[in-house]
């Protein structure tokens, strides 16, 4: 993946380093992944794409002293929030990289536990990456992986629609983790057992003016920035833009817009070699 692409995603969460105070969504799921891992004390831990450390400090509590916790991320705004809630928690048990963890390498077999919670969209080649993180688990350890179902999110599923009508493909956010079948198979492949996949719904309604403003999103997102936005010129995307705006209004209701956010929690467990 060219360089330039990550160093969009560094500075697209250097600018949302504030996420984790915005609403409960994102420390509740990374609370529900830690559980779905079964995390034990003295044990050690890889937490990928590790933002503002919601995973790696509520691990880093389980694990203890005895135990340790290493968090990678491409964007240093993230580690320094990180850091300073690590501070404040009184953690010593936490290391944080900043990095990119398809280059930054671990010995083999060192860590119990090795979280991902929101990040596979924004991780190329998921595939080679997840067998690249089984090596760097311990036989036996557990992988745990939040993935985005096909139906979510209202603004990826008019993407979807609005590229068409200018002739491109707008992937999905994540097209490896859109059913449960594909998030088995994706831990299948990468090597792992006992397989398990739950879902979780987390959507909610959004107001009209909710879902119009999430139009900033889009044009700020690398994601979109590299699929969509980067080849519409400014006409075309004022067009795109009034485009999302019309499909929205079809879909208020006296709730207001349903906004799907059905997720995956992935785990998966590092055979035990004989």
């Amino acid at each position: 993946m060219p360089n330039h692409y990550k160093q969009q995603i560094a500075d697209y969460f250097n600018h949302r380093i504030n996420y984790d105070q915005e609403g409960d969504f994102h420390p509740l799921v990374a609370h529900h992944l830690i559980q779905c891992a079964d995390i034990q004390p003295g044990q050690h831990i890889l937490d990928i794409a590790t933002g503002t450390g919601l995973v790696a400090i509520e691990a880093a509590q389980i694990v203890g002293n005895s135990g340790s916790v290493v968090g990678v991320d491409l964007s240093e705004g993230m580690l320094r929030r990180s850091h300073s809630k690590i501070a404040a928690a009184g953690l010593t048990n936490i290391e944080l990289k900043q990095g990119d963890i398809e280059t930054i390498d671990f010995p083999d077999n060192r860590f119990d536990r090795i979280f991902c919670c929101c990040g596979i969209p924004y991780i190329p080649n998921i595939p080679t990456n997840l067998r690249r993180w089984h090596k760097f688990l311990k036989p036996g350890g557990i992988i745990a992986l939040t993935g985005i179902a096909e139906t979510a999110s209202i603004v990826s599923n008019l993407l979807i629609k609005i590229a068409q009508s200018y002739g491109l493909e707008f992937p999905r956010w994540s097209e490896e983790t859109a059913t449960p079948e594909k998030c088995s198979n994706l831990l299948q492949t990468a090597g792992f057992e006992q397989i398990q996949v739950t879902e979780e719904q987390c959507g909610d309604y959004l107001s009209l003016e909710s879902a119009q403003n999430l139009w900033e999103m889009i044009l700020n997102n690398p994601l979109t920035q590299m699929n969509f936005v980067q080849h519409l010129n400014s006409e075309q995307l004022n067009a795109a833009k009034d485009q999302y705006f019309a499909e929205l209004e079809t879909l208020v209701t006296k709730e207001g817009i349903w906004n799907d956010l059905t997720l995956y929690y992935m785990v998966g467990r590092k055979p035990i070699t004989r």
